[in-house]
């Protein structure tokens, strides 16, 4: 089963409320999804804590409904 972007920019918005969210769909069937997410919430976090986040903000979705997620975080400038 597949997942819109705009259903996992809602989802990573609600857990991270300030999150500025770039997707992109890598390979065209909403499946295999690259997004950049930025958030203040980051900011004194490892990279590693960053990307919890953001898995725990997709949920039970992350590896079912959505494959497969490329990932990168940051910090507002």
């Amino acid at each position: 089963m597949a997942m819109p972007g705009a259903q996992i920019e809602a989802l990573i918005k609600t857990g991270l409320p300030d999150a500025e969210v770039t997707l992109t769909d890598l390979a065209g069937d909403d499946n295999h999804w690259a997004a950049h997410v930025v958030s203040a919430m980051f900011v004194g976090k490892s990279r590693i804590a960053q990307h919890k986040l953001v898995y725990a903000a997709i949920g039970p979705q992350m590896g079912g409904d959505l494959h497969a997620l490329q990932l990168t975080t940051g910090i507002p400038k």
